[in-house]
């Protein structure tokens, strides 16, 4: 048998509970993730558990910038809460050969962790010091099918600024008006926008939010094989309901750029492209030569697309494929991996493409 045994003599217990070792699993693999290797208060590097009258146990994380719970069935036999160091505790469950997994606190917020033969003592702290939730009143709501939200955030978190001064670049504009919801990512460089009707009409007036990538990633993460995700925005807060999940982020501050001005409002040219082909000739010539000097030139001409991928440092690639394409010759030119970006997280057959010269913006465009 496994053991830590604890110098100290365990008092009275203040909370004894029991839990399905996988049902627990993966609730600690849901907010766990946003804990830091080095936190501002030893408090936020654990899970509080917190047990409730409907049976259930509460398990909560924060960073101070995102606060995460889920909820879970247990066998209560003493009601209470203790924190635990979160990772270690996930550690352990992970690694567990049991059924069961049994934690019981003593007054010391000592928590005796068993599952099959083994056994743990964790020190915990006073869940009085984790921080409390802040104050929440909702102005508007939003209902989305999960799997159109995964899709919406798969298809333009990638385009989101990860060092540029303006922050409100880091996140994701969410913008709702007249049962429209329309999400965009921008770095400055490219933009990723996707628009859908929703199929419940929102609670509350039209407007704009700018949700953290981290936000939305943790959301995803929530993410059960059906259901809704409903969303909640306050004045300074948004909130995420995913089943038994909740997610409360702060909102980025700022005001989005105006990103419809960037894009053309016609097209003089256009192309469609297999999707898995077009990605398949881009990888083999940019791949191998992918540097921060490359880029790829793609030039359409009379029914083929020609690639041509060059590095100064390492060499240059070429291949062709065939296409049907009836206007004149363009050439154009990328990051490679810019241009590779969109087309990796889409699950569909063909998109288009379309400009009007070598130096306008391009669109990418595809049918969901």
């Amino acid at each position: 048998m496994t053991r830590i045994v604890e110098t100290e003599k365990q008092k009275g217990a203040t909370m004894k509970i029991s839990v399905k070792k996988e049902v627990l699993l993966k609730a600690l693999q849901k907010i766990c993730n946003i804990i830091g290797n080095r936190t501002t208060l030893p408090v936020l590097a654990n899970v509080l558990i917190e047990t409730g009258d409907d049976g259930k146990l509460t398990f909560t994380t924060t960073d101070l910038e995102l606060r995460i719970s889920t909820k879970i069935e247990a066998e209560i036999t003493e009601p209470g809460s203790t924190t635990i160091p979160a990772k270690r505790f996930l550690g352990l469950v992970a690694k567990f050969k049991g059924d069961s997994v049994t934690i019981e606190t003593n007054e010391n917020h000592h928590s005796k962790i068993t599952c099959g033969t083994a056994e743990f003592m964790l020190l915990g702290l006073d869940p009085k010091d984790f921080p409390a939730p802040i104050e929440f009143v909702p102005q508007r709501k939003i209902k989305l099918k999960q799997s159109d939200f995964a899709r919406i955030i798969d298809r333009i978190s990638y385009a989101a600024s990860i060092d540029d001064a303006r922050k409100f670049l880091h996140g994701i504009l969410l913008s709702v008006k007249e049962g429209n919801l329309t999400a965009v990512a921008t770095d400055g460089k490219r933009l990723a926008l996707v628009e859908k009707l929703l199929d419940e009409a929102p609670e509350g007036d039209d407007g704009d939010i700018i949700i953290t990538i981290k936000a939305a990633t943790e959301a995803k993460r929530a993410l059960e094989k059906d259901g809704d995700v409903f969303i909640e925005i306050g004045s300074n807060q948004a909130i995420f309901k995913i089943g038994d999940t909740v997610i409360v982020s702060k909102l980025i501050e700022g005001v989005y750029p105006q990103y419809r001005a960037v894009i053309p409002t016609a097209f003089s040219k256009k192309v469609e492209l297999p999707c898995r082909e077009f990605v398949d000739a881009l990888e083999i010539v940019s791949v191998p030569l992918f540097d921060s000097s490359a880029y790829v030139k793609l030039t359409l001409s009379a029914n083929t697309l020609k690639l041509d991928a060059n590095s100064i440092n390492i060499g240059e690639g070429h291949e062709t494929m065939p296409i049907e394409y009836a206007f004149e010759e363009i050439s154009v030119s990328f990051n490679p991996q810019f241009l590779a970006d969109p087309f990796k997280r889409l699950d569909v057959e063909t998109v288009t493409l379309k400009m009007n010269d070598a130096t306008s913006p391009i669109a990418i465009k595809w049918r969901c």
